[in-house]
Protein backbone atom coordinates (compact mmCIF):
# COMPACT_ATOMS: atom_id res chain seq x y z
CA UNK A 1 0.00 0.00 0.00
CA UNK A 2 1.41 3.55 -1.26
CA UNK A 3 0.35 6.78 -0.68
CA UNK A 4 1.00 9.42 -4.00
CA UNK A 5 1.73 13.16 -3.12
CA UNK A 6 -1.35 15.06 -5.10
CA UNK A 7 -0.86 16.23 -8.48
CA UNK A 8 -1.23 19.75 -9.06
CA UNK A 9 -4.96 21.14 -8.85
CA UNK A 10 -5.89 18.46 -6.79
CA UNK A 11 -7.89 18.40 -3.65
CA UNK A 12 -6.77 15.54 -1.02
CA UNK A 13 -8.75 14.99 2.31
CA UNK A 14 -7.27 13.79 5.30
CA UNK A 15 -10.55 11.86 7.51
CA UNK A 16 -9.13 10.19 10.82
CA UNK A 17 -11.84 8.81 13.46
CA UNK A 18 -10.78 6.74 16.42
CA UNK A 19 -6.98 6.54 15.59
CA UNK A 20 -7.89 5.61 12.47
CA UNK A 21 -7.24 6.98 8.79
CA UNK A 22 -9.32 6.70 5.58
CA UNK A 23 -7.86 5.36 2.20
CA UNK A 24 -9.62 4.41 -0.58
CA UNK A 25 -8.39 1.99 -3.26
CA UNK A 26 -7.05 3.07 -6.50
CA UNK A 27 -5.75 0.95 -9.18
CA UNK A 28 -1.96 1.59 -7.77
CA UNK A 29 -2.61 1.59 -4.63
CA UNK A 30 -4.57 2.77 -1.62
CA UNK A 31 -4.55 6.92 -1.60
CA UNK A 32 -6.27 9.49 0.43
CA UNK A 33 -9.99 10.22 -1.19
CA UNK A 34 -8.67 13.09 -4.06
CA UNK A 35 -9.46 14.59 -6.58
CA UNK A 36 -10.40 18.11 -8.47
CA UNK A 37 -12.72 21.09 -8.05
CA UNK A 38 -15.85 21.94 -9.40
CA UNK A 39 -15.93 25.96 -11.13
CA UNK A 40 -15.88 28.03 -7.78
CA UNK A 41 -15.97 25.08 -5.39
CA UNK A 42 -13.51 25.77 -2.23
CA UNK A 43 -10.46 23.15 -1.19
CA UNK A 44 -13.07 22.51 2.01
CA UNK A 45 -15.89 21.46 0.11
CA UNK A 46 -14.33 19.61 -2.59
CA UNK A 47 -13.03 17.65 0.03
CA UNK A 48 -16.03 16.98 1.54
CA UNK A 49 -17.62 16.24 -1.62
CA UNK A 50 -15.43 13.75 -2.87
CA UNK A 51 -15.18 11.87 0.87
CA UNK A 52 -19.11 11.63 0.21
CA UNK A 53 -19.42 10.44 -3.13
CA UNK A 54 -16.29 8.00 -2.90
CA UNK A 55 -16.97 6.28 0.30
CA UNK A 56 -20.79 7.49 1.22
CA UNK A 57 -19.01 8.96 4.81
CA UNK A 58 -20.78 12.65 5.52
CA UNK A 59 -17.92 14.71 6.49
CA UNK A 60 -16.96 18.51 7.04
CA UNK A 61 -13.94 20.15 5.19
CA UNK A 62 -12.66 21.97 8.39
CA UNK A 63 -9.13 23.23 7.47
CA UNK A 64 -6.42 23.40 4.81
CA UNK A 65 -3.04 21.99 5.91
CA UNK A 66 -0.71 24.64 4.71
CA UNK A 67 2.80 23.08 3.41
CA UNK A 68 5.82 25.13 4.63
CA UNK A 69 6.56 25.97 1.24
CA UNK A 70 4.82 24.72 -1.63
CA UNK A 71 3.47 26.77 -5.13
CA UNK A 72 0.12 27.99 -5.17
CA UNK A 73 -1.05 25.42 -7.40
CA UNK A 74 0.78 22.57 -6.04
CA UNK A 75 -2.60 20.73 -4.73
CA UNK A 76 -4.74 21.36 -1.13
CA UNK A 77 -4.69 19.13 1.85
CA UNK A 78 -7.86 19.08 3.59
CA UNK A 79 -8.39 17.91 7.04
CA UNK A 80 -12.18 16.42 7.50
CA UNK A 81 -14.90 15.77 10.54
CA UNK A 82 -16.30 12.41 10.00
CA UNK A 83 -19.97 13.68 10.59
CA UNK A 84 -21.38 9.74 10.58
CA UNK A 85 -20.49 6.53 11.39
CA UNK A 86 -21.71 4.82 8.88
CA UNK A 87 -22.07 5.32 4.75
CA UNK A 88 -25.24 5.84 3.27
CA UNK A 89 -25.94 4.20 0.06
CA UNK A 90 -24.67 5.00 -3.44
CA UNK A 91 -21.12 5.54 -2.83
CA UNK A 92 -19.09 5.36 -5.90
CA UNK A 93 -16.65 2.57 -4.08
CA UNK A 94 -17.95 -0.43 -2.75
CA UNK A 95 -17.27 -1.42 0.80
CA UNK A 96 -14.17 -3.17 0.19
CA UNK A 97 -12.76 -0.67 -1.58
CA UNK A 98 -12.59 1.58 1.66
CA UNK A 99 -9.90 1.23 4.30
CA UNK A 100 -9.60 2.29 7.92
CA UNK A 101 -5.80 2.24 8.61
CA UNK A 102 -4.28 2.46 11.52
CA UNK A 103 -2.75 6.57 11.79
CA UNK A 104 0.72 5.13 12.77
CA UNK A 105 0.86 2.46 9.67
CA UNK A 106 -0.06 5.40 7.58
CA UNK A 107 2.71 6.85 8.66
CA UNK A 108 4.96 4.45 7.46
CA UNK A 109 3.15 4.49 3.98
CA UNK A 110 2.87 7.74 3.21
CA UNK A 111 5.61 10.11 1.47
CA UNK A 112 7.13 13.11 3.19
CA UNK A 113 5.21 16.29 3.41
CA UNK A 114 2.08 17.87 4.72
CA UNK A 115 -0.03 14.54 5.25
CA UNK A 116 2.75 13.03 6.83
CA UNK A 117 3.35 15.95 9.11
CA UNK A 118 0.51 15.88 10.23
CA UNK A 119 0.09 12.16 11.08
CA UNK A 120 3.40 12.32 13.00
CA UNK A 121 2.22 15.12 15.53
CA UNK A 122 -1.83 13.45 15.47
CA UNK A 123 -2.32 11.75 19.24
CA UNK A 124 -5.03 9.38 18.38
CA UNK A 125 -7.92 9.40 20.65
Amino acid sequence: MALEQAAQGMVQAVVIHNGRLLLVEQPDGSALPSGVPEPAESAEATAARLVYELTGYLVDGSSTLEPEAAPADSGSVVLCRLLTDDPSDGARLAPEQIHWVPVAEAVDITPRGVVRNYLEGHTPV
